[in-house]
């Protein structure tokens, strides 16, 4: 019996997690998340599933997080009726998670199709919407972690604590083989680091034929610090962020990130260690899972810490719309704690764009910032950056955090492998950037790993998993996109860049004579030479007013 494993997602980027194993007798998905990053792997979420989502027998899911869970609902739209098996936080937080991103895509959405009326283009409809998350509810089946379930013919699976969030699972997969002892897999989901403030360390078994590994921080090694060292490396960014008496933007995932951040907050707040301020919690799904993080309190390690925090006087949380605009007209130090954590959704984008400008502010990113996000180009010191069609000056101070991190590091990944030995067959690297997946591969040669034993798979690869050979590629399908643009700045950032830089070369122009002859020479290379001067044609503006053009572009 042929038994093969497709990489739909997370395959050289660090989003879309997705993952399809195939039988003769099921079809099983592990994980269905959402792409992040650059518009050309946004799109994805838009284009049809590359299997046929009736045909699915059943989804495990590793954890709660959009770039694994993000498009459930999309899959239970376009046909899928079966159960969908996690732990049971894991399906508390997804109660959530879900109909907020649903929520959320149908506003951008709306956003989005004003715009693109105005320009007389072809609307679009959301991925999927709130009613469609919470329809996608009903199929989901809580688990506890290292019981055995059977969610597909001649398929077993058990979840072990991953340690990267709560809920979260690495997922021990054993399927049946004609005349032979079951084909053992384990798909380890996101990692979770030594010394996490909420979570255990990771667990799992060893001896498997395959591992499905995460490579998020491959070939990065973190300094590893104590309780005591994450809140003074904290206190110290607040602290000369409160220098410059304005706004602390701490970008944050709405779940466990922010209740880690505030915990710690309110007790540097305490013990005297920062200035106090208002820390305002601007995010209702960070709201609704604080109060999951305290039903599951008795799981989490300083749970009673957490519980403690969210009641503090420091701690405001806004729920409405209107609240959260009114924070714009705050002035003095005050710490804004929004999501999402790459900047790329959510209430972030309106503090950014109301803040970003202002010398006074400083931005905190406190997590990993994927190619072609927001987060990204902020951190890599872009000093303009469009938001929702506006040019906005990037004035304030970047810093980043990385104690706070939901992911194990290099050496942490490698040591997790190490416990895992021996693998049989093979280990896939997934989840993570190219740089980092050849770091790590790297290391785990270090470790008597064989090198053509240690697979990198591209998006919508296919192996199969019988026979001789270690594992090879079955050439049945073509990539939805080309593999090199994965991970990478596509033409939509360099359009916006290009846009940006032709604005602020026009703008140093010393006269219009000079804005004229830039201008002219634009044209000209346009059309590969041959342009003519513009001038003698065109249609000037009435001499009573200006001329009124748009100044944005789609983002998208």
């Amino acid at each position: 019996m042929s038994i093969r494993l497709k990489f739909h997602g997370a395959a050289r980027t660090v989003t879309g997690s997705c993952y399809l194993i195939e039988t003769g007798r099921a079809k099983v998905l592990v994980d269905c998340g959402m792409f992040q990053g650059s518009k050309t792997e946004r799109e994805l979420n838009y284009r049809p599933f590359p299997f046929d989502p009736g045909a699915i027998t059943a989804v495990l899911l590793t954890h709660a997080h959009i770039d694994h869970s993000g498009v459930l609902p999309k899959l239970v739209k376009h046909g899928y009726k079966n159960r969908i098996h996690c732990t049971a936080a894991t399906a508390d937080l997804c109660s959530i998670m879900l109909p907020d991103s649903g929520n959320i895509q149908e506003m951008e959405v709306k956003q989005l199709n004003q715009r693109r009326a105005k320009r007389g283009q072809e609307l679009v409809e959301p991925i999927y919407t709130q009613q469609d998350a919470m329809d996608t509810l009903t199929h989901f089946e809580g688990h506890p972690y290292e019981m055995w379930i059977t969610p597909a013919p001649g398929i077993r699976a058990r979840y072990w604590n991953a340690g990267h969030l709560l809920g979260s699972a690495s997922i021990e997969v054993e399927v049946e083989q004609d005349g032979a002892k079951p084909l053992r897999l384990l798909f380890s989901g996101d990692l979770g680091p030594d010394n996490k403030m909420l979570q255990p360390d990771p667990e799992a078994p060893a001896n498997f034929d395959f591992v499905v590994c995460e490579s998020t921080y491959g070939g990065r090694d973190r300094f590893e610090r104590s309780e005591d060292g994450r809140r003074e490396i904290l206190a110290r960014e607040v602290n000369e962020a409160a220098k410059k008496k304005g706004a602390l933007l701490i970008p944050s995932f709405a779940v466990e990130r922010t209740q880690e951040l505030v915990t710690d907050l309110v007790k540097l707040m305490d013990l005297g260690l920062v200035p106090k301020a208002t820390i305002f919690i601007d995010s209702p799904l960070a709201s609704k899972a604080t109060a999951i993080f305290v039903k599951h309190a008795g799981e989490l390690q300083h749970g009673g810490d957490l519980s403690r925090a969210f009641t503090s006087p420091y701690v405001r949380i806004t729920e409405s719309v209107e609240d959260s605009k009114a924070l714009a007209r705050f002035s003095g130090f005050r710490i804004i704690v929004s999501a999402s954590g790459m900047c790329e959704a959510g209430r972030i984008r309106h503090h950014l764009k109301n803040h970003l400008w202002q010398a006074s502010t400083t931005v905190l990113l406190a997590g990993f910032q994927a190619e072609g996000s927001l987060g990204r180009i902020l951190q890599d010191g872009a000093k303009t950056v469009t938001i929702m069609g506006e040019e906005i000056s990037v004035k304030a101070t970047i810093r980043e955090v990385e104690d706070y991190s939901g992911h194990a590091d290099g050496p942490e990944l490698v040591q997790w492998v190490r416990e895992r030995l021996p693998i049989g067959r093979s280990i896939f690297l997934t989840h993570g950037e190219e740089e980092g997946q050849r770091a790590l591969a790297e290391d785990l040669q270090g470790i008597g790993m064989a090198h053509d034993c240690i697979l990198i798979p591209s998006l919508d690869s296919v192996y199969e998993l019988t026979g001789d050979a270690c594992a090879f590629v079955a050439e049945e399908t073509h990539p939805r996109i080309d593999p090199t643009m994965v991970a990478r700045f596509d033409s939509h950032n360099d359009m916006a860049d290009l846009l940006l830089d032709i604005k602020q070369t026009v703008d140093k122009a010393g006269d219009e004579k000079a804005r004229a002859v830039i201008l002219r020479r634009l044209r000209r290379a346009l059309s590969g030479g041959d342009a003519p001067n513009p001038d003698a044609n065109r249609r000037r503006p009435p001499v009573s007013g200006p001329s009124r053009r748009s100044r944005g572009w789609d983002e998208g």
